[in-house]
């Protein structure tokens, strides 16, 4: 017998204005459990991501894994038929999903009160670098120039080296998380006004305003308070953590890294014997977190030696039995073969067409989080471009095929 397929978000329609990786994150969460997500891509290229890390084909595997279970619509907005299109899909949808710079929706003539008049109900969230209003709200900015504004590439590297970034686009998809959140807040308060018959939320708490540089800020711990009260600037420390130690990654004798997290004061106490420094262990300076973060140094050559000793493997048995955490520094390959990850269905396959061949058993990172003991299975990758255009604007706007001719773009093509 089939299991009932799990989807909270069943019957929640969501329309997604946004390119790159901020909104259509927003989306493919909501699209994960159950939501309709529309996807409005422009004619010929459609969303520019389709194109990031092209190794072959149209459409990239980033492409087909953030824009997974939606569905693609062509539109072209620069007409009044594509407009009017999005502001009858904006009526029949619950939410609707931006990441233009702040004012591009106003000059399209898609700005809020315009989509309040088409759907009294909607939620738009807007994700933008600096945010719908202040000084900066105006200028352009990529993740990497948030991520800079928001403290946190200050944190990242060697103190000896310029700052770096992480190999992933985490203030966008930090952004995505809030937008998201933010999106089904408004809806629970939405659905709660309805039951309690409290009449309908006004525009101003149903837009939800998302700012990049504020998402990475948000995630700083106590950065600013630390600075305010105690003067305390902090700077980067390579791999280890301010003032938590001994945290930090080792090489072991197979040029293999492995990260040992032994910070914790009785853990401390079990990894110092493990590595085979009772003194470390028993020293009274070295009993809390501020006293070995002051010997940190010190700390590290000791476990350097001894990680240098053993293969990767038997170091991480060692530090498992003591109950100290340590694992390996996974690769893509790791990832692909680990016992974990399959058990709850985190790499799930699927045969992808490049349109000159088709690449088998290809695994894309599965649902968060776990409902039902593994991740929920993905409904489809992302979809080719304009692949739903007809199935959306005819069936549920019904739309005949000059009018969805003209408001994909189609119409001009032909006429050029």
């Amino acid at each position: 017998m089939t299991p009932p397929r799990i989807a909270p978000l069943e019957g929640i329609r969501v329309l997604e204005l946004g390119n790159y990786i901020a909104a259509p994150t927003a989306g493919r969460l909501l699209a994960d459990f159950g939501a309709e997500v529309i996807k409005v891509e422009r004619p010929g290229t459609g969303d520019e991501l389709r194109n990031w890390r092209l190794h072959k084909g149209d459409t990239s595997m980033l492409y087909r894994t953030i824009n997974r279970n939606k569905k693609s619509v062509v539109l072209d907005l620069r007409t009044e038929a594509g407009k009017q299109a999005v502001l009858k899909l904006a009526a029949k949808s619950d939410i609707l999903l931006e990441n233009f710079r702040p004012g591009t929706l106003e000059k399209w003539g898609l700005g809020p009160e315009v989509l309040n008049q088409a759907n009294p109900d909607l939620i738009i969230t807007r994700i933008s670098a600096f945010g719908q209003t202040g000084p900066l709200s105006q200028r352009p900015g990529f993740a990497a120039v948030a991520e800079a504004y928001g403290g946190f590439r200050n944190l990242v590297g060697d103190p000896d080296r310029a700052p770096v970034r992480v190999g992933v686009s985490i203030g966008d998809s930090i952004a995505g998380l809030y937008a998201a959140f933010g999106s089904m807040m408004s809806l629970y308060q939405r659905e709660a006004r309805r039951r309690d018959t409290a009449g309908a939320v006004p525009l101003t708490e149903r837009i939800i305003d998302v700012a990049l540089n504020e998402a990475m800020f948000s995630m700083m711990e106590s950065l600013i308070p630390d600075y305010q009260a105690y003067g305390v600037d902090r700077q980067r420390v390579g791999g280890r953590m301010e003032g938590i130690a001994p945290s930090n990654a080792y090489i072991c004798r197979d040029g293999a890294s492995i990260v040992v997290a032994g910070n914790g004061d009785s853990i401390y106490q079990r990894y110092m014997q493990t590595i085979g420094r009772p003194d470390l262990a028993e020293d009274p300076a070295l009993q809390s977190n501020a006293g070995r973060w002051s010997r940190r140094e010190e700390l590290d050559h000791a476990i350097g030696a001894w990680t240098a000793e053993l293969d990767a493997a038997d170091a991480l048995t060692a530090l498992d039995a003591a109950g100290v955490p340590a694992g390996p520094i996974y690769t893509a390959a790791d990832i692909s073969t680990d016992s974990q990850y399959a058990a709850r269905n985190m790499v799930q396959k699927f045969d992808v067409s490049t349109g000159e061949e088709i690449l088998p058993g290809v695994g894309f990172p599965g649902i968060v989080p776990v409902i039902g003991g593994e991740s929920l299975p993905i409904r489809n990758l992302g979809p080719d471009l304009g692949e739903n255009t007809a199935e959306i604007l005819a069936g549920l706007l019904g739309m005949d095929p000059a009018e969805i001719s003209a408001a994909s773009g189609r119409e001009e093509a032909l006429q050029a």
